[in-house]
């Protein structure tokens, strides 16, 4: 008889089915196949999120993974989760743990590691466990707040609407719209200037250039003066005036004494009316002075 039979092939098929079924869902797990990993307990009061598999870091590297957890259904509520860590990784005396959660929901345990790296805690040992806050944490404390602004932001929104319905807005953009144009047909004013500037500063820096020569020319002209022959032909000049000044307030010379001689101005005066009374009668009486006669004169 066969030992190998029909029934036999499909009995073994069978078991290998179930312990590669067995193996599978644990290497889906998480869970290290034929694992001799070290064994140490975490005690919780709160595990909300954790479950078998849930992996175990260290300083952000993966070193192991939660196997079970349990439940003390003494008055005390604690909770006892069950990690196997990597053989290679021993917890410093004072390490305790935390649950921590990203953003998309995903748990993990972050181990925080004690001080003393001498000191190490035995294979076996419980280690306390608390939750780290993280993002989500810190979301939900913000959840109070958010909830104390809601009636200024419906408030807000409120007042917004009444804005925008405001016809006065839509005058104003449709102003500001004018004001954009006013703006680009000064920009493109500038920038015509500016072309004409870059066309007309050339040559008027050629004239300024020459100004500047001009002006050379004529502080060289200057400076070509001679002053002090200059100077001492006008001190000349002064020392003249003044002498001719001073003679004609003294009684030097003719009209120092025709200016100053009040006697030499009665004498003149009355010459002049003299001469004047003179001319009167020789216009009243011309024959007195004048004789004129064809046959001869006759004396009187």
């Amino acid at each position: 008889m066969k030992f190998f039979t029909k029934e036999v092939k499909i009995a073994l098929v069978a078991i290998v089915g179930i312990v590669v079924l067995f193996y599978g869902l644990q290497f889906l797990k998480g869970l290290t196949l034929f694992s001799n990993d070290d064994t140490y307990y975490v005690a919780f009061s709160d595990v909300s999120g954790v479950s078998s598999s849930t992996p175990v870091y260290a300083n952000g590297y993966k070193v192991g993974v939660v196997k079970a957890i349990d439940y003390d259904y003494s008055p005390n509520g604690i909770i006892v989760a069950e990690i196997g860590l990597d053989k290679r990784m021993h917890l410093p005396v004072g390490s305790h743990a935390e649950i921590d959660s990203d953003l998309l929901g995903n748990i993990k345990i972050n181990l925080a590691l004690g001080d003393n790296p001498l000191q190490l805690l035995a294979k076996g040992d419980t280690i306390s466990g608390g939750k780290q806050e993280g993002m989500m944490g810190k979301v939900a404390e913000m959840i109070p707040a958010i909830e104390a602004m809601m009636p200024k932001l419906d408030s807000i929104l409120a007042n917004l609407n009444v804005l925008l319905a405001d016809p006065a807005l839509a005058n104003t953009l449709h102003h500001v719209e004018g004001m954009t144009g006013n703006l680009e047909t000064t920009s493109r004013e500038l920038k015509t200037l500016s072309v004409s500037l870059n066309r007309d500063v050339p040559a008027m820096m050629q004239k300024a250039g020459g100004v500047l020569d001009n002006t050379q020319q004529l502080t060289s002209n200057l400076a070509a003066v001679d002053v002090a022959a200059m100077t001492a032909s006008v001190n000349q000049t002064l020392a003249n005036v003044n002498e001719m000044t001073r003679k004609l307030n003294s009684n030097e010379g003719s009209l120092g004494l025709l200016m100053r001689d009040a006697s030499l101005y009665n004498h003149l005066s009355q010459t002049a009316a003299d001469a004047d009374s003179l001319l009167i009668d020789l216009k009243s009486h011309p024959k007195r002075y004048v004789h004129f006669s064809v046959f001869g004169r006759k004396d009187k």
